[in-house]
């Protein structure tokens, strides 16, 4: 085969065992997994398992009304051109000047209509995530009808659902190729259910990441969803460290963006891992300059403990900053890491998650020149895709779908050296509560993670991989089942080639774009009210003579009365104030949004005497706006940025100054209106000039917590709680 042919010119992945905890050197295979080979023999009389019998399980069937994969509009994969922007931005009602030409309103507060158009409806022919065919289709409607009767629904809507069913026996008899809950429900090895791990073994590696750049390609394995990745990660390559009994020169390290996904600190901690942050700019983690990769491992203090053989990343739509890494970055980070010999774990949920659209529309909304911000977009587009066709990269191979094609590539397309581990999850692309996610890397890294599973997970829910196979799997065509099932060995289903993805692509496609059409909205509103303006007082302007003047050239000193026969000559002080700064997300699920406290009527003015705050410093005022965020009319949650520090030194610097907004997590309707919530309190803080008040607030955060403010009625979720990879 051609593929074979080029691998043979493809090196080898390098054995990296040397980074591998004591602990999973020392692992062997279950003894017991061994032996679920010969429990697929046909006619076999298993009394060596401990197995029950499926007719023991309650369940008969699993049944829900599925998506098709045309529920959601995608956006283009390429940049608006200028004319296209502006047209929208005229239809949608919204101003093209900067900051979106904010306008005062009584309060100090703005506002404006920001109402985008709804998304266009269209036809499509594709049903649920799989190839083109009709089936019958019902939909449960549990609003409008209490006795939740079906109706019959038109198949050509694309808002309609369809009805898919796991049965409780299917006849097909390799067990390797069925969708029932008796395989699915049964134990099972630690790899994943047999059909759904030859799927996504199959998406992987022909259209997600199309040639890896070594030989044989990446191998995966399902896990629990990407936290479960990581804990497996970490099991893989380092040994818990206790500061009473081991040597600080065996204490392992961590390489991480210096804001992360807390969650990752929560693993790492405990096992005794200490945490090196690396510098970030609005694309994601520095390789040179101060503080970047190159200065923090080559300026490494072994008396800290080993210099950092692991490095956690996010790269696309990176938790919580947003940024996207480009092509060119990822070349210098991963020449970084072979030089110093580090494991890149690369998680990415929000992959699918690129905003195409976002440097063009942010010109357009602040009055920046939008040609300049197209060739900017469009050159970073063209390194994209020229590094597709180059050899360090190794993404020589379409992947079949423009779609994917216009994405940034992920680290595995340049892992020569098959040091890339990389953590997928259907939280963002199914749901959260799913999970299930997949970890693709280097054969060898594999086995080993597989036999971590064996003796922990063993592997995900059997009722999530039952229903997820059947949404992915169950409208393939009747060839390709057939095709598969001939198949004579459970090695040669899982390399099967022929699934149909092409649902899938649009379901992710479509997701795209909902996202991408909520930040656009979410970030001109933000753009809209970044700017306080304040009337001050009237003052009353007197001519420099005549009758009734002040005497003398010189005005006198102004005054704040003015009577009704000269109001023609006051005037009024009008001061503008920027409140926060923010770049347009280029991806994910998140806006990360700088607020200028320093520039607060109290910064660091001294706190009431016999109070508890000595000076109203960034903390004070970060942890207040929160609390006041919470507060009607406002009613409104962001993630302050101290939740995402990697270290106290990040906490102390500046973590104070952020906030991570979520416009995933509200409702579509309600999206617009909570990022105006948080807007007017924004202004509303800035008019505060009671240093008892601010102290007030942070009393009542630190008493009550963000838990309790999430509990009030109508409280719109901004800081995308829980929301993590």
């Amino acid at each position: 085969m051609e593929s074979s042919q080029m691998d043979t010119a493809k090196p080898r992945p390098l054995d990296l065992s040397h980074h591998y905890s004591t602990i999973t050197k020392l692992r062997q295979p279950s003894a017991l997994k061994k032996y679920y080979k010969f429990f697929q023999i046909p006619g076999i009389g298993n009394l060596a398992g401990g197995l029950p019998n499926p007719s023991f399980f309650p369940y008969d069937t699993l049944e829900a009304q599925a998506a098709k994969p045309e529920r959601w509009t995608p956006t283009p994969n390429e940049p608006p051109s200028p004319d296209a922007v502006t047209d929208q931005l005229a239809a949608a009602a919204i101003s093209s000047a900067p900051n979106g030409g904010s306008r005062y309103v009584e309060g100090g507060r703005t506002d404006k209509s920001n109402t985008l158009p709804s998304e266009p409806e269209k036809s499509w022919s594709l049903n649920l995530f799989g190839s083109k065919k009709k089936t019958s289709s019902a939909v449960r409607d549990d609003d409008n009808n209490n006795n939740n009767s079906n109706k019959d629904v038109d198949h050509d809507d694309p808002k309609s659902a369809n009805h898919i069913s796991v049965p409780k026996v299917r006849p097909d008899g390799d067990l390797s190729k069925r969708i029932d809950l008796a395989t699915a429900l049964q134990y099972g090895t630690a790899e994943g259910y047999p059909p759904l791990l030859s799927f996504i073994r199959h998406f992987t590696r022909n259209h997600l990441h199309p040639e890896a750049p070594y030989a044989g390609g990446p191998e995966v394995v399902l896990t629990c969803g990407s936290t479960d990745g990581m804990a497996k990660t970490l099991e893989l390559l380092t040994d818990a460290w206790d500061p009473a009994a081991d040597a600080i020169a065996a204490r392992p390290h961590l390489l991480v963006e210096r804001f992360m996904y807390s969650n990752v600190l929560a693993q790492s901690l405990p096992r005794g891992i200490g945490i090196a942050p690396v510098e970030i700019d609005e694309e994601g983690m520095l390789a040179a300059g101060p503080g970047g990769l190159e200065a923090v491992l080559a300026s490494w203090d072994e008396r800290r403990g080993r210099r950092p053989h692991m490095l956690y990343t996010v790269t696309m739509g990176h938790n919580p900053t947003s940024g996207v890494l480009s092509v060119e970055r990822r070349r210098a980070i991963y020449a970084l890491c072979q030089k110093y010999d580090v494991i890149i774990v690369e998680d990415d949920p929000y992959w699918f998650l690129q905003f195409p659209s976002a440097e063009t529309e942010e010109a357009v909304s602040r009055g920046y020149p939008v040609e300049a911000a197209k060739r900017r977009s469009e050159k970073d587009s063209s390194s994209s895709s020229s590094s597709s066709s180059s050899s360090s990269c190794g993404r020589t191979k379409s992947s079949g779908y423009p779609f994917l094609d216009s994405l940034v590539p992920s680290y595995l397309s340049m892992d020569v050296d098959g040091r890339v581990i990389r953590l997928d999850t259907f939280s963002k692309t199914i749901a959260p509560g799913c999970r299930l996610g997949w970890i693709t890397a280097q054969p060898e890294f594999v086995e080993r993670i597989t036999r971590i599973a064996e003796t922990s997970t063993q592997q995900p829910s059997g009722f999530v991989q039952a229903m997820v196979s059947e949404l992915l799997l169950g409208p393939q065509t009747p060839s390709t089942t057939a095709s598969f099932a001939s198949l004579p060995s459970k090695k040669d289903q899982l390399a099967f080639e022929g699934w149909d993805t092409s649902g899938w692509v649009r379901w992710l496609e479509g997701l795209r774009g909902t996202y991408e059409r909520r930040m656009c909205r979410m970030a001109r509103i933000l753009d809209d009210g970044a700017t306080l303006l304040q009337l001050k007082q009237p003052v009353r302007n007197k001519p420099s003579g005549g009758a009734g003047g002040g005497g003398g050239g010189d005005n006198p000193p102004a005054t704040a009365t003015a009577t009704a026969a000269d109001d023609t000559d006051d005037w009024r002080v009008v001061t503008k104030t920027r409140l926060y700064d923010f770049a347009w997300p280029r991806g994910g699920m998140f806006l990360w949004l700088r607020v200028r406290f320093p520039c607060h009527p109290l910064w660091m003015a001294r706190g009431v005497p016999g109070g508890s705050l000595p000076r109203v410093d960034g903390h004070a005022l970060s942890t207040a706006l929160v609390a006041l965020c919470t507060h009607r009319p406002y009613l409104v949650l962001p993630a302050p940025g101290v939740m995402f520090a990697a270290d106290g030194g990040v906490l102390a610097r500046d973590a104070w100054a952020y906030y991570r907004l979520c416009f995933a997590a509200e409702s579509e309707e309600n999206v617009d209106a909570a990022t105006r919530r948080f807007v007017d309190a924004l202004h509303a803080f800035w008019r505060i000039r009671d240093v008892g008040r601010i102290e007030e607030l942070v009393k009542e955060f630190k008493s009550a917590g963000v838990e309790g403010g999430l509990a009030v009625e109508g409280m719109g979720n901004l800081a995308g709680m829980g929301q993590g990879c």
